[in-house]
């Protein structure tokens, strides 16, 4: 019959198997999570039970980074081009020259209308490009008649293009024109485009509580086409060298925000102050120092251990 002491051994390896094989535990980053008791101390865990949580570990240390506010928008043509071209007279069409996605040069030609003006011939006029540009809309066919205004095509020069977004109330002091984003397109994943904010718009929109943006980028390879979605990433403030950690080594409960670090073979919990962060790192303003140790993977369950108490050792 087994002891009472080998009884709780084998109680506490099989709570810890437990821990371990949960498949998600709920402590996402950002989420409150409820602690009771009184302060625990570090966790210390043996070889063995390090390599089953699936531990991982990466250094502090002094990066650059860039305090960024996340905005969605919507690439568009510049509103100045943008070309709608069209005719004073009446006539019919006699020939169309350019196709929809061409690219057309100022001066070439688009089209040939032949004037309803008396006269023998008739009088026939040229349609020729008012700009640059991509032909966006063909609204005519040969023998169609057509009538004074009518938008015969539409142009667009797309040498530069804008994300147009939205900034939150709250945001806008922090927003002004001349800092730079980064855009990501659905279209493009593995692509950033560089910008200017160029515009912050005038107007707030008592419904969204948003203002406008314009974002403008180079499309000198031309992959940005309009109404493609955009994810904009604005600097709001870059530092050359600060403390960071990555942002998955981050937990959060009850308010505080902390670290597992891993000192003399045991994982400590430590509360820390967040700074600017960006995709992959946070600033730390806190007792961390470039070189500790702190748990990226195996957090949460870390943590876990951590709320039981700490102390966890298996014995044979």
């Amino acid at each position: 019959m087994r002891s009472i002491r080998s009884y709780m051994v084998t109680a506490v390896l099989l709570a810890l198997v437990v821990v371990v094989t949960l498949p998600e535990i709920g402590f996402a980053h950002g989420e409150e999570i409820k602690l009771g008791g009184a302060t625990r101390g570090s966790v210390s865990l043996t070889a063995a039970q390090t390599k089953a949580l699936g531990l991982e570990l990466e250094q502090a240390k002094r990066r650059p980074i860039a305090d960024l506010l996340k905005v969605n928008g919507e690439v568009q043509a510049l509103p100045d081009e943008q070309a709608d071209v069209s005719l004073r007279i009446s006539g019919r069409v006699d020939a169309v020259y350019v196709n929809l996605g061409d690219h057309v040069r100022k001066g070439d030609k688009l089209a040939l209308i032949q004037s309803r003006t008396v006269g023998n011939p008739p009088p026939t006029v040229v349609v020729r490009a008012p700009m640059d540009g991509v032909i966006d809309a063909r609204n005519i066919i040969a023998g169609q008649a057509v009538e004074p205004n009518t938008a015969l095509f539409h142009l667009s020069n797309r040498t530069r293009m804008r994300v147009v977004g939205r900034v939150y109330e709250e945001d806008l002091e922090k927003v002004h024109a001349g800092q730079k984003a980064y855009v990501q397109l659905l279209a493009y994943p593995d692509k950033t485009f560089t910008g200017i904010v160029s515009l912050v718009g005038p107007t707030l929109d008592p419904d969204t509580r948003t203002v406008p943006i314009w974002i403008v980028l180079d499309n000198k390879q031309g992959l940005l086409r309009p109404n493609l979605f955009a994810r904009a990433d604005i600097v709001l403030h870059y530092s050359q060298a600060v403390l960071t950690v990555p942002n998955a080594a981050i937990l959060e409960a009850n308010g505080e925000k902390f670290v597992f670090v891993r000192e003399a073979g045991k994982y400590r919990r430590m509360v820390v102050t967040v700074g600017a962060s960006d995709d992959e790192y946070t600033a730390i303003d806190s007792q961390l120092v470039p070189g500790d140790e702190v748990v990226t993977q195996g957090a949460r369950e870390l943590y876990t251990l951590w709320l039981t108490g700490g102390q966890l050792k298996a014995e044979d």
